[in-house]
């Protein structure tokens, strides 16, 4: 990773990381892209985006990154993604935030802060947050 970053630096670089492993993201990453059921659910800078999470999705996946820190890591919280394992056919079951409209419309990529995009029925709903 050292490497990649130095290249990066020493010949303008700019490439496509793809990974699980969200901590080794936010190392590399200037803007971090979540996808969630093969579409694109958020899109930030990567200090917004680990600091600022909007999508349901980007918060749970964020919520369940470990803490270095044994004290710290126990007391806190994970996000839990209730119902089913997601479906292409039913994408919507394992949204934590899953509502009515979410069964039939796709929701609309907005850029809810400057650089900071997001599609997701709930913030539009709420205007914020979810």
């Amino acid at each position: 990773m050292q490497l990649l970053q130095r290249l990066q630096r020493e010949r303008k670089l700019t490439f496509l990381f793809i990974a699980h492993d969200l901590s080794m993201v936010q190392y590399v990453s200037d803007r971090v892209g979540v996808m969630y059921m093969g579409y694109m659910a958020e899109l930030a800078g990567s200090h917004e985006l680990y600091h600022n999470p909007l999508h349901p999705y980007t918060q749970a996946l964020l919520s369940a990154i470990p803490v270095p820190d044994p004290q710290l890591q126990r007391q806190r919280t994970s996000q839990v993604l209730h119902g089913e394992l997601p479906s292409p056919l039913a994408p919507t079951t394992g949204c934590a935030k899953a509502m009515a409209v979410c069964q039939s419309e796709t929701p609309v990529w907005r850029e809810h802060a400057t650089g900071h995009f997001a599609a997701c029925h709930a913030l539009d709903a709420n205007g914020s947050r979810p």
